[in-house]
């Protein structure tokens, strides 16, 4: 039975460009690259390595956030970090063409899904429920309004002991 995640076309999509992303790396594994020096191949050994973690990244952490409970600034927090992995592979394939990758169909093709992944990403996150929040202190990720120094109204209830009886 699929994850209710797993029907989200964000999540579809992010798992075409994570499969995208390993044929990209495998045929960049099998292309040989004429480096001048050591530190080119090392550079496009990092790219590759770089663009496979952020594409396991992207599907994870919109995985880790869909319940639909979670609190808006961790849902935020992820979102920003689906958004700078997928930023970071538009870099990474950059990078890969710079070194001698001739292939540039499939870097097209991925620079193609990501903008797809891009709009399908806006949309999810605008479900994100900005009223399911805890103050975040560190002022990122409050809703509209909300301030990283606010007095939380959960912290004005009075407790008093003896309003509970012991058993």
């Amino acid at each position: 039975m699929m994850k209710k995640w797993e029907k989200l076309p964000v999540f579809k999509k992010a798992m075409e460009i994570q499969k995208l992303v390993d044929h990209i790396v495998e045929s960049v594994e099998k292309t040989d690259i004429d480096f001048e020096h050591d530190i080119e191949a090392e550079m496009l050994k990092n790219n590759i390595s770089y663009m496979r973690e952020n594409s396991l990244i992207i599907p994870a952490k919109i995985a880790g956030v869909a319940d639909e409970d979670m609190l808006f600034d961790i849902k935020m927090e992820n979102a920003a970090i689906i958004r700078k992995s997928a930023r970071e592979l538009i870099t990474d394939a950059r990078g890969i063409q710079m070194h001698g990758f001739k292939d540039v169909e499939y870097l097209d093709l991925l620079r193609n899904e990501i903008e797809e992944f891009r709009i399908l990403f806006a949309e999810w996150v605008k479900t994100f429920d900005c009223w399911n929040y805890i103050i975040d202190r560190w002022g990122l990720f409050n809703p509209p309004g909300v301030n990283y120094d606010d007095i939380d109204p959960d912290d004005n209830i009075p407790f008093n002991p003896d309003d509970f009886e012991e058993f």
